[in-house]
């Protein structure tokens, strides 16, 4: 086993800097006096300005044990987290009610929070179904978005993200299937592309967009979890893999994960008839295991997805079909927007990118550059 090193961590500020009269300075001008009174011990800078830091162990410093508890401690996976408690299942199939170990909260991290859905974690028994979390190990496989400037973590620890769109009701958002596969692809995680709710529409008239993701590489289905048409093909991408199902509200995530696993007993509802937006049903992200083997996550709909810690000249390699073309620009840094002897406009204007994923990588380019 290798030996654990000892690091230094930032903590976040627990105290505010005290408020000061104002005029303080200009009235010690006024009257030389005061001054003889002032008090001889006042600090240069409020105690709450100075930095905390604290010793940890292992090796990954943001979710690192505590020098002073580094013990045995049991290994689980976050099934879900609802408020202050996550829900840990250890290999005997046990669940423990779980706390997080204040050191871990106070860590200075962008993230909303520092446990989420499907982390690997460590904790220490304290009762009769409950523990501590004591550790979180490092990620892979995640599904991660901005929100109010922070970093939201969906979904931690999954192979491939399952984009849920329904065709009709709410309706049909190319766009934010791009984003999606984007925020796959930043997250090492494989898309598949799932068009649900195709009783309710001609499918001749999808097949130039299910050529065109297929083409790409991306699995591209047509289901119905009404009918059970794709229903097989997605259980058999699913078995034996770990599985992140998202997309808006109302297109259909639960009834389809209800017809993979029946039995699950997810709760649905319909959609809206005066918005045609749909209803929150699920409220939390929750790890379920297949009978199937594998597991899959929940997660509640999503309505607007913006790709978190990214910058404007790293959205081109989210875009697989432009990588063998960025060479070939005439200007290393080329943005694929005004540019002259641009390559990428170049295939785009021969339809060799489809227009429309051009205009995708436009949104998500100019969105990048106006949050910088």
């Amino acid at each position: 086993m290798s030996k654990k090193k000892k690091v230094r961590v930032e903590l976040r500020k627990n105290r505010e800097k005290p408020p000061r009269e104002n005029d303080l300075t200009q009235r010690f001008q006024d009257d030389a006096d005061a001054t003889a009174d002032a008090a001889g011990g006042e600090r240069v800078r409020a105690k709450g300005d100075l930095s905390r830091h604290r010793t940890v162990l292992l090796d990954d410093a943001a979710h690192a044990v505590p020098a002073a508890r580094a013990t045995e401690v049991l290994p689980g996976r976050v099934l879900r987290v609802h408020g202050l408690y996550s829900f840990v299942e250890v290999d005997d199939g046990r669940v423990f009610r779980c706390t997080v170990r204040r050191v871990l909260k106070s860590l200075t991290t962008d993230e909303r929070s520092v446990i989420t859905t499907g982390d690997l974690v460590q904790m220490v028994p304290a009762a009769p179904g409950e523990a501590v979390i004591e550790h979180v190990h490092p990620r892979k496989g995640v599904l991660t978005r901005a929100s109010r400037r922070r970093e939201h973590v969906l979904v931690a620890n999954v192979d491939q993200l399952v984009i849920v769109m329904s065709l009709v009701q709410p309706d049909l958002k190319p766009h934010l299937i791009d984003r999606y596969i984007a925020a796959g692809r930043k997250g090492e995680l494989a898309p598949i592309l799932c068009l649900n709710k195709a009783d309710l529409t001609d499918p001749v008239e999808l097949q130039p967009m299910v050529g065109a993701y297929s083409q790409m590489g991306i699995p591209t289905l047509l289901t119905s979890a009404t009918t059970g048409l794709g229903i097989a093909k997605l259980r058999e991408l699913l078995r034996g893999r770990a599985t992140v199902f998202s997309g808006q509200s109302g297109v259909g995530k639960s009834s389809l994960l209800n017809a993979v696993q029946p039995g699950l007993a997810l709760r649905v509802k319909s959609v809206s008839e005066e918005t045609q937006k749909g209803r929150h049903t699920t409220t939390a992200a929750e790890l379920i295991r297949l009978e199937s083997g594998g597991w899959v996550v929940d997660t509640p709909g999503v309505r607007q997805l913006q790709l978190w810690d990214t910058r404007p000249e790293e959205v081109e390699g989210l875009f697989d079909e432009f990588r063998p073309l960025v060479p070939l620009c005439g200007f290393p840094d080329c943005t694929h927007t005004h540019e002259q002897r641009c390559a990428v406009k170049d295939a785009v204007a021969r339809k060799l990118i489809s227009e429309r994923r051009y205009f995708s990588y436009l949104g998500l380019f100019n969105g990048m550059a106006e949050e910088e």
